[in-house]
């Protein structure tokens, strides 16, 4: 796994396990190596760790454009 280093903590991004986003895709990042603990997700359009995901289960970077689409949705909001 690659390492990343964001704000003095170093992360672990799987390249193998990705969410398709609408600019590039999103890669899950760990703090260990083993994968048992999820950070987040890294944007594979820009590089950033700067990501977020709602309850509906979509992914945003905020960085970019970049966002998967809910894979949930709420007939509340239709």
């Amino acid at each position: 796994m690659e390492r990343l280093s964001t704000e003095g903590e170093t992360l672990y991004v799987a390249r193998d396990e990705a969410e398709r986003g609408s600019d590039g895709p999103f890669y899950v990042v760990y703090r260990t190596t083993d994968r048992r603990e999820r950070w987040g997700y890294l944007c594979g359009n820009c590089g950033s760790p700067n990501t977020a995901m709602d309850t509906m289960g979509r992914i945003v970077c905020n960085d970019c454009p970049n966002q998967r689409k809910p894979t949930e949705w709420d007939a509340a909001h239709e």
